[in-house]
């Protein structure tokens, strides 16, 4: 699958088993060349988010979503190790706190975004709100739809003040998830990350899938596309990824501020 092809176009009825979650031919015959690719885009990542940051016109927001175990923190930290933290901002958005209950479900989002000359990431995101709501019975079919109506919207109204967005759902297939989940519970070393009700959010797997394919069809549009990224194999989720990052970066056409007056000839003692 090329990077291009994982795009969801708009108006799109989404299901799931058409992608291949492992899906590798990106990385093409040599896995060592595929890893020395990703150092070359880890290296073009650094280059532009620094651009981006001099420049401090561009806003970049990008949102990962996925089943559990899927890759959400790994894909953080191996696509953007080399990036500068002063530039990139991440937020995880776990259950709300009451105080958060007692404001609309965008709230706690909003202040999250980026700034100018910013990358925002958000593991997880304002899609929890109609993937665990939905699945759970905390909102009807009526009320998701308002749901999916309002992101839309907030998404358009961030994109027509500046943000650039990007999605991705990391796709992962149910037997991948067992192997990661018993690979969690055998590792001493992992052991810290399994937590008992995983089993039970494994239990509601084909729920989720509906709940992700609705989301997926009702809010990939032309200024918040999602993508569907296959992440059974991490080598393979990664470059598609940087490829993404790197492609939606260089399309900004960013240049570097025109230095002070006379910068060259400061004499400096």
């Amino acid at each position: 699958m090329k990077p291009s092809e994982t795009r969801i176009p708009p108006d799109t009825k989404v299901k799931l088993s058409n992608w291949d979650a492992d899906d590798t031919d990106i990385i093409g015959k040599d896995k060592s060349d595929a890893r020395e690719r990703l150092d070359t885009d880890r290296a073009q990542l650094e280059t532009l988010q620094e651009l981006l940051y001099a420049e401090g016109r561009h806003k970049l927001l990008i949102v990962l979503q996925a089943m559990d175990t899927a890759g959400k923190d790994s894909t953080i930290r191996h696509v953007f190790q080399g990036v500068d933290p002063l530039g990139v901002r991440v937020a995880s958005f776990k259950a709300p706190t009451q105080y958060e209950l007692g404001r609309d479900y965008l709230w706690r989002v909003h202040h999250h975004v980026p700034g100018k000359g910013e990358i925002g990431i958000f593991n997880r995101s304002h899609y929890e709100d109609v993937l665990i709501t939905r699945v759970n019975g905390w909102i009807d079919a009526a009320e998701c739809e308002r749901r999916y109506r309002q992101i839309n919207d907030f998404e358009r109204m961030l994109a027509e003040t500046g943000t650039t967005i990007l999605k991705f759902y990391l796709h992962i297939s149910k037997d991948e998830q067992k192997e990661r989940l018993e690979e969690r519970r055998d590792n001493p070393q992992k052991q810290w990350k399994f937590h008992p009700e995983d089993l039970a959010v494994r239990a509601q797997w084909d729920d989720y899938r509906d709940a992700y394919e609705a989301a997926l069809s009702a809010t990939s549009t032309e200024y918040a596309p999602w993508h569907v990224i296959p992440a059974n194999n991490k080598l393979a989720r990664n470059l598609m990824i940087s490829s993404l990052l790197i492609e939606t970066l260089e399309g900004l056409k960013m240049r570097y501020p025109e230095p002070a007056a006379n910068v060259a000839g400061t004499r400096i003692d």
